[in-house]
């Protein structure tokens, strides 16, 4: 909107997130974090937070923590500040010169959602003509040393009420953890697994073993950049498949569901460059008919905060991964943030702006880099 307030101060931050135990997957392990978030703060004290949330290292997809900060740094908030407006669309559109790099695209568009709606006295579900209230959500178990532990943390996240499990799998751990969930907890638990990346079409009758368990989908079997040999492997398989990495845009979904090499949509902002874009393939989704859900990429509350306003949204078929900072970190950017209720959903935020109120003493005192693209003063680096 052009009568908006203009901007004063626009600043980076890369900030260590406290993970209370590392995170294994079908790629490796994950036993730091840290992550970029973007500040802005208009003339009238209004101010809008994002999260860039790309890992530490490059074995998910290229982006990084140090490679979404530079970017942000150098060219995507530049680029922001220039645009014609401070609509989030146009934005968006301002970044879109730059190929890949979605974190830092994503973590300084949400930003600009947040500040309109702390500029508006209204919420970013609001801004995104969002429905529900309350978002069902699922939790996504690390690869364990036992199946006994996989057990006992099922049965714990089950009790504590998420609507749906997911286990992370690679080859050699994958039919005896769902085989052993399954005849534990019984064919009614909402049940999908995900192997970010680990197997190829060799291993196309070991996966074919799954289809018996009744899951909901196998999510990301294969490369991250493997679209032609996730359509050969659908074709091969009963159960959906579902698409994280190889999905970095809308026209990557449109692409995919043409030909049919997945049947399920897992859906991250930070992925596919921001929540404008995460809408519209929300849109795709519901107009195709694919069932959708959002990820998680361990983030903050902050960035956890524009994925639940998101949520919210019509098109949202499926339990999100939203697990809070209870189970990922010692504590969050935001105070307070959210835990999982009883019955298995996280509240859409209600509060106006971001949605949770940031914690600055704990960024300040996490910050590892940090550059002040606009105003006074200089992060602390």
């Amino acid at each position: 909107m052009s009568d908006r307030a203009p901007i004063v101060h626009a600043e980076v931050r890369r900030v260590a997130l406290p993970l209370l135990k590392p995170f294994v997957t079908g790629f490796g392990v994950t036993d730091s974090r840290q992550t970029v978030l973007v500040h802005l703060r208009d003339e009238d004290g209004n101010e809008g937070w994002g999260e860039g949330p790309a890992l530490d290292h490059p074995y998910y997809l290229p982006d990084t923590t140090a490679s979404t900060y530079r970017t942000a740094v150098d060219y995507a908030l530049p680029l922001a500040l220039r645009a014609r407006d401070l609509e989030p669309a146009t934005v968006a559109a301002a970044m879109s010169g730059i190929k890949g790099n979605t974190f830092a695209r994503a973590g300084v568009e949400e930003a600009f959602w947040s500040l309109r709606a702390a500029a508006e006295r209204t919420t970013i579900k609001a801004l995104m003509g969002g429905e529900r209230d309350a978002v069902p959500v699922g939790e996504s178990l690390s690869i364990a040393e036992t199946i006994d532990e996989t057990l006992a943390e099922v049965e714990l996240r089950l009790g504590e009420g998420y609507q749906r499990i997911k286990l992370k799998i690679r080859p050699g751990w994958d039919v005896e953890p769902v085989r052993a969930v399954r005849e534990a907890f019984g064919d009614d638990v909402f049940l999908q697994v995900d192997a970010n990346a680990a197997y190829s079409l060799d291993d196309v009758e070991d996966l074919r073993r799954l289809d018996e368990y009744g899951l909901a989908c196998i999510e990301q079997p294969l490369a991250w950049d493997a679209l032609l040999e996730h359509a050969e492997l659908q074709r091969a398989l009963a159960t959906p498949v579902c698409l994280d990495e190889t999905l970095r845009s809308v026209d990557d979904v449109r692409r995919a569901l043409d030909m049919d090499a997945c049947r399920n949509v897992n859906l991250k902002p930070g992925r596919v460059g921001g929540l404008t874009a995460s809408l519209q393939i929300a849109e795709l989704c519901r107009g195709r008919g694919v069932p959708l859900w959002c990820g998680g990429m361990l983030e903050s509350g902050i960035g956890r905060a524009g994925n639940l306003a998101l949520c919210s949204v019509a098109g949202f078929t499926d339990p999100a991964d939203m697990s809070p900072a209870s189970v990922l970190f010692e504590w969050d950017l935001v105070d307070p943030t959210f835990e999982v209720e009883p019955d298995g959903t996280v509240p859409v935020p209600a509060a106006t702006g971001l949605g949770f109120p940031v914690r600055r003493d704990r960024v300040e005192r996490q910050t590892v880099h940090g550059t002040v693209v606009l105003g006074a003063g200089v992060a602390r680096v």
